[in-house]
């Protein structure tokens, strides 16, 4: 099945910080001293345009799994900033940071995160909840219907399939209209044709909500989907491609887990 897509491709070039959803500058991340040192991070410089759909990828160690992290507000570079919305996060306090997230980044992940003892309406609700906003019941129901799912709000987890989860999680994650969605490898626990279905529908929160997404996967089929694939190896940026197919994803892949490592910093 071909992903379906309706609005125009990015320009590669041009972008603006003031159309940003996310931007990053100089970050970097290590962990651990002296010979120990790992250079996750080396100077990522990136501008994610809000309305999008990013897909990131990379082979295993190039720093996909951080970069999420230090721009979701998860961690904390050890030098650079991170713009959420044009607002600097990198020097928030933890209490802020913490609000910041609820309220504004959205997240779906490959283990859906739902809470067995609530219901699907509650655990959609969740993040407005936690961030102390008014439980907007209606706004909820709407996204269960747009994903297929407005006759299950007071079922329990437990009683859906994997696909029917994460399509809870997809509704969770865009209840408050985050200013960005992070998905990581959001189908990863799925079968091929329940991927599809998930992947449909982070597509169309771009095109007719106005969402923006961004996917850490390893799935060429599944960055496909995307605007624009950002690869990384070696915790620096490797290259980019715009509305690919999954085989020229798939053999970019391949030519970049055949380079050397960088032993330096």
């Amino acid at each position: 099945m071909a992903p379906r897509r309706s609005r125009p491709a990015p320009e590669p070039t041009g972008r603006s910080a003031a159309h940003a959803a996310i931007e990053l500058r100089g970050v970097r991340r290590s962990y651990g001293r002296g010979e120990e040192t790992v250079h996750a991070l080396r100077g990522i410089d990136l501008v994610l345009d809000r309305g999008s759909f990013t897909a990131v990828m990379g082979p295993s160690g190039s720093g996909k799994s951080t970069f999420l992290q230090c721009a979701a507000g998860l961690d904390r570079p050890t030098s650079g900033e991170v713009f959420l919305g044009g607002e600097e996060i990198t020097r928030l306090s933890e209490d802020r940071l913490t609000r910041l997230r609820r309220s504004r980044i959205g997240f779906v992940f490959q283990s859906f995160n739902l809470l067995p003892s609530l219901t699907v309406l509650q655990n959609v609700l969740l993040p407005q909840r936690l961030a102390g906003e008014r439980q907007d019941r209606g706004r909820a129901r709407e996204l269960l219907a747009q994903v297929g799912l407005g006759e299950h709000g007071r079922r329990r987890p437990g009683q859906l399939s994997g696909g029917q989860q994460q399509r809870v999680a997809i509704a969770r994650a865009l209840i408050t209209s985050p200013d960005v969605l992070f998905a990581d490898e959001p189908t990863g626990a799925l079968d091929t044709n329940t991927a599809h279905e998930v992947l449909g529908l982070l597509r169309r929160a771009v095109d007719t909500m106005g969402a923006t997404v961004v996917m850490v996967t390893h799935d060429p089929v599944a960055a496909s989907f995307a605007d624009r694939v950002v690869f990384l190896a070696d915790g620096l940026p490797a290259g980019e491609l715009y509305r690919p197919d999954p085989q020229t994803i798939a053999d970019r892949m391949v030519a970049l887990t055949a380079r050397p490592l960088r032993t330096a910093a």
